[in-house]
């Protein structure tokens, strides 16, 4: 397991962060994703673990709370350092019937918070993150009370998730405009066959310095080795198809992924992990899991070593359709750029 900064902080994460969706028996989708007794989740905590995992990540709505209160408990029932845990969690979602039991504004998210502290049984997180854009507060309100929990001892540091690249540009402008605690991460999808943030979302982080945080890198499942053209669809997205995937197109990538895997000793999960693992904007993959067997494929990929060539043929099956101004960018720019031992742009 390799650790990296997260963003532009002083934390060292995991590579893999283990996520606390399908932690917790809830009901309706969380019924459908995992709805894991504490007997189940305790060994998948101490398999991350023992793999060298720093990193949970987890959220109130996951299960509607029962997935921090989950979290806390395999921590203390496992006997773990929390000094040597970077626990995550994150508000925004609808925990209540009242108007005001949502959204990113002062009023919930110091109520969120303390929430789930109590839930987890801890008296910070390492990490807390707005779940969501909320098109009502002001971005000044959201973000003057994650300094406020910053300042109050409450969490770390703080992050967004869901975020468009212009709402975070935005939100990194005031933080140093108005004094207050940076953002530290997005926790974003992204995945083999949905590279959507790679045209926005990956060049403004990297040039804000934001780290990446991954959630659903098998893309809800298709990824896992489970789906092949002409296949009968099984497992989770029979019954809950997300995130969207255009499957006339992701088969090919499937496809070279089997080939790749093959030629590795590897199978189809660990390369889609290893891939992302290779990009330089991510600072960490979230994997989660109903089994346990799951779990111990994921962490396996770490040690699979993709090769220029193995990444160069995924990425070409993979490329996401040009946008504007993107194309336009490379029209304009080409002569911009400047062959080595050569001061004259290209022609």
């Amino acid at each position: 397991m390799r650790y990296n900064l997260l963003g532009r902080t002083g934390l060292y994460v995991s590579e893999l962060c283990l996520g606390a969706m399908t932690f917790g028996e809830g009901e309706g989708m969380f019924q459908q994703l995992g709805a894991l007794a504490q007997s189940d989740v305790n060994p998948l905590v101490k398999t991350a673990v023992d793999a060298g995992v720093n990193f949970i990540d987890t959220a109130d709505v996951y299960a509607s709370g029962k997935s921090e209160e989950a979290v806390g408990r395999a921590i203390r029932d496992l006997g773990l350092k929390r000094d040597e845990l970077v626990i995550a969690t994150k508000g925004f979602g609808t925990m209540g019937e009242g108007p005001n039991a949502r959204g990113a504004s002062r009023y919930h998210l110091l109520n969120a918070v303390d929430a789930s502290l109590e839930r987890l049984g801890m008296d910070h997180v390492d990490l807390y993150q707005i779940h969501g854009w909320d098109p009502v507060t002001p971005v000044e309100e959201t973000l003057r009370a994650l300094d406020t929990i910053i300042q109050s001892g409450r969490a770390r540091y703080v992050g967004v998730s869901n975020w468009a690249a212009w709402q975070i540009a935005r939100a990194v402008g005031k933080t140093e405009q108005l004094g207050l605690a940076p953002l530290a991460s997005l926790q974003a999808y992204y995945s083999l066959v949905g590279r959507d943030l790679e045209r926005e979302i990956v060049p403004m982080l990297q040039a804000e310095g934001l780290g990446l945080m991954v959630w659903s890198p098998l893309a809800g499942g298709f990824l896992s080795g489970k789906y092949r053209r002409d296949g009968d669809e099984q497992g989770r997205r029979a019954d809950f198809d997300f995130p969207p995937v255009d499957k006339d197109r992701a088969y090919g990538s499937v496809d070279a992924m089997d080939e790749i895997a093959a030629s590795h000793g590897a199978t189809v999960p660990q390369v889609a992990l290893a891939w992302l693992l290779a990009k330089p904007a991510v600072s960490s993959v979230i994997v989660g899991a109903r089994k346990l067997s799951q779990l111990e494929d994921n962490l396996g990929a770490p040690d699979v070593k993709l090769s220029e060539e193995d990444i160069a043929r995924l990425d070409a099956t993979s490329e996401p359709s040009e946008q504007y101004p993107g194309w336009m960018f490379k029209v304009q720019g080409a002569n911009r750029q400047v062959k080595q031992n050569d001061s004259k742009p290209n022609d």
